[in-house]
């Protein structure tokens, strides 16, 4: 049996659901957003390993009979709705999530592409920016900092073409309205605010020539490569998740055999049996990495090329199950 972990209303878990019941797999849905508000785990560790049961829609599962876990884009723990003091709901979702890390590292499954507390480890851009260096890919000259003092020598040093990237992808508020900081190039008028800097580090590389941009998406032992015609609009040139879907045009992409090794040894290396690798191929040809995410987006890529990416994963998941049966009800909480 399969545990899929996620959101009930994701799109990229109703891609792969249609491949899973032509292969006969049974699975189960659940998002641990639903835990402790309606869903109830139970561990017991009596002279042997722990074992936990998931009660869920007044159904009981014995974790021990998955044999995978997709970790897909789960919500964070929900407290009841009953408890309307916020310092109260803090503490539950606090000690929930705790909880859930404990419980993810004890159930004995094989996981995709791992567990959270992996996964935010191997997301973080200082970790396989270095991975990637090692097995030699071209990777941007790179300065992670909050010093402000820091920003105009290097500013200088690369010729005024600078950009400026989150240390991670995280939406905030400002004003009563969400903002997302995409990759933004440092201009004169940045230099003098530069003080602002120093409340937040920031990744800063040299701007890289792009031909175009590339989204590799490794499912095991397969690679699907993309390309991404981001150069053709302004508001796509620096980071094409601007307006991505109405100024970019996509393509499948035939990487070289030495790039496609490096992008299978990368996710080897990291324990990962997936990841979203981000490269630039530049107009004289080189091959530029950026950054890898564990858990990143292929369902766009899918529709706009048709690389079977969701049927791989389908794949990947069913491999340690029982041979092929016929199609299983399937619960989905």
């Amino acid at each position: 049996m399969i545990l899929i972990l996620s959101a009930a209303d994701d799109a990229s878990v109703e891609m792969v659901v249609p491949h899973l019941r032509e292969r006969g797999a049974e699975f189960l849905w659940w998002d641990p957003g639903d835990y402790p508000a309606e869903s109830t785990i139970t561990s017991r560790l009596s002279g042997g390993p722990w074992r936990h049961t998931l009660h869920i829609g007044g159904r009981a599962y014995d974790t021990s009979l998955f044999s995978a876990v997709w970790n897909r884009r789960p919500s964070p723990p929900r407290a009841p709705e009953s408890l309307t003091d916020a310092d109260h709901r803090r503490y539950v979702e606090k000690t929930a999530q705790i909880l859930l890390y404990g419980w993810e590292d004890t159930v004995d499954a094989r996981w995709f592409p791992g567990r959270s507390i992996d996964v935010i480890r191997l997301q973080n851009k200082l970790l396989n920016l270095a991975a990637a260096a090692r097995l030699g890919f071209t990777t941007p000259d790179t300065l992670v900092t909050n010093d402000a003092e820091q920003l105009i020598p290097f500013w200088e040093e690369v010729g005024g073409e600078l950009i400026a990237k989150q240390v991670e992808y995280v939406p905030f508020h400002f004003g009563g309205e969400e903002h997302v900081f995409y990759t933004t190039p440092v201009t004169r008028r940045h230099l003098t605010h530069r003080h602002r800097l120093t409340t937040s580090p920031v990744i800063l590389q040299p701007y890289v020539d792009k031909a175009i941009e590339l989204r590799i998406t490794v499912v095991g032992e397969r690679v699907f490569a993309a390309e991404i015609h981001s150069q053709g609009s302004r508001t796509t040139r620096y980071d094409y998740r601007h307006y991505e879907r109405s100024f970019s045009t996509y393509g499948i992409h035939r990487l070289p055999e030495d790039v496609e090794r490096r992008c299978l040894a990368l996710t080897a290396s990291l324990g990962l049996p997936y990841g979203c690798i981000d490269m630039i191929l530049t107009p004289d040809g080189r091959y530029v990495y950026l950054e890898i995410n564990p858990t990143g987006q292929w369902g766009w890529i899918e529709s706009a090329t048709g690389l079977p990416i969701s049927a791989a994963i389908a794949d990947w998941l069913v491999a340690a199950e029982p041979g092929p049966r016929p199609e299983t009800p399937v619960e989905t909480a």
